[in-house]
């Protein structure tokens, strides 16, 4: 399967190519998948001191990880009551500054590491499409009281001088959330993993697994790996391998396109390098790139194979519906990722049997999320905490196969209905 013509692997700054698996190879760690949760555990690992070996099917960063729309914000993909509802008030609490850590963890690669190419951009809006300031404000005041962290309040005025839109209202702005560049991010995580000793196989998909004693096997077409412990993290590419991990999420695909470059126009909609994000149930989120020469536009999703050019019409439709001006902005590159969605909305999260670990299920949690799963399962490996377990409510369960993916779909459909009356009512 060939990498997907994306904006960031256009704009990819480390081109290194790894070679596959060849002959056999004995660790303490295998990580299956080269994503971001594989990478940050596998960091974590090798910064302890554990010898650590991932396969990675394609390349670094081939999945969702590395083509995503580069939002780092805490939070997850349901919300704060929900969570609460199923793991307990304090557990709820726990999970949300997990997500904040995340944020910060990634950040603090970008420093530490030096990874320059990441491009980190301050500043993530969250806008509203109907008038409602004082929910946010409620919101606002209810994260700075239990958190500690403090979200900038917009009101109309405040969001139409930088979004030149008249479908906006009022907007929460966080400060300390920020966009990046997710490929040359993930890049800079593999070479510190090799500069500690770790080795990262590209091409090299797993055909065969022996699980079931103190030393794990994994098997590849050129070779074989040795551990005492085994972690998957493959997301929505996990194939039929491991048909517990498989059966617990569903793959939704989602879309994602890039304009020409046109700074003048761009600047006449959008005025602010925040990235946007607006608040409907089945919305859209995009950023200024390039130094503003560029728009990054995401959303859509399908539970089907779907052709990219025909969701690029409907997310053209959405951005011109929003930014009448950019009517003549040509798009010039656009993708589908596969991501893992389980039925509870959150992450999965644990270990599967002595030895047999799993990360995944991150779609829609941006990637703080994803990180902060690989640094706790990292933990959980090393013996150094449990964290791991506090998602433990949110587990393997089935994700109901082709009627769940039925259901998703019709559910998507709805909650598109209900933004849109919810618009027209306000």
């Amino acid at each position: 399967m060939a990498y997907p013509d994306t904006y960031y692997k256009r704009t990819m700054a480390d081109q290194t190519a790894r070679p596959a698996l060849s002959g056999t190879v004995e660790c303490d760690v295998a990580i299956v998948g080269g994503g971001l949760a594989g990478l940050s555990a596998a960091l974590q690992l090798a910064r302890a001191g554990r010898s650590v070996t991932v396969l990675e099917a394609e390349s670094v960063g081939f999945g969702a990880s590395g083509r995503n729309g580069g939002f780092v914000s805490p939070g997850y993909a349901t919300g704060g009551e929900e969570i609460a509802r199923i793991a307990g008030k304090e557990k709820a609490r726990q999970l949300h500054l997990l997500s904040v850590e995340g944020v910060d963890f990634v950040r603090d690669n970008i420093r530490t590491l030096g990874i320059a190419d990441a491009r980190p951009v301050p500043g993530i809006m969250s806008v509203l499409r109907y008038d409602d300031g004082a929910s946010l404000k409620a919101y606002a005041e209810e994260v700075q009281r239990e958190y500690g962290y403090e979200l900038e309040y917009m009101d109309r005025d405040a969001v139409r001088a930088v979004l030149k839109s008249e479908r906006y209202f009022q907007a929460l702005r966080n400060p300390d959330a920020f966009h990046m560049h997710p490929l040359n991010y993930l890049r800079g995580l593999a070479r510190e993993i090799e500069r500690l000793g770790g080795r990262i196989c590209e091409q090299s998909p797993v055909t065969a697994t022996d699980l079931g004693g103190a030393e794990k096997r994994l098997t590849t077409a050129g070779g074989a790996v040795k551990a005492r412990d085994v972690l998957f993290t493959t997301g929505g590419y996990t194939g039929p391998l491991n048909g517990r991990l498989k059966r617990a999420f569903l793959p939704i695909a989602t879309y994602v396109m890039v304009s020409e470059e046109a700074p003048e126009l761009i600047a006449s909609a959008i005025a602010t390098t925040d990235a946007i994000g607006d608040n409907r149930r089945a919305g859209d989120y995009y950023r200024v790139i390039d130094d503003g020469r560029r728009v990054l536009w995401g959303g859509r999703i399908t539970t089907h194979a779907a052709s990219t050019a025909g969701l690029v019409k409907e997310l053209r439709a959405e951005m011109v519906g929003t930014y009448p001006q950019l009517a003549g902005l040509r798009t010039e590159l656009a993708w589908s990722g596969l991501m893992s969605y389980a039925r509870h909305l959150m992450p999965q999260i644990g270990r599967m049997s002595p030895g047999v670990w799993y990360c995944t299920a991150f779609g829609g949690h941006g990637l703080n999320t994803t990180a902060i799963g690989g640094k706790v399962i990292a933990e959980g490996i090393l013996g150094t905490s449990e964290r791991y377990r506090l998602y433990e409510p949110f587990g393997l369960v089935w994700a109901g196969g082709l009627a769940g993916l039925a259901v998703a779909q019709l559910t998507y459909w709805k909650l598109q209905a209900q933004d849109w009356w919810r618009e027209r009512a306000a």
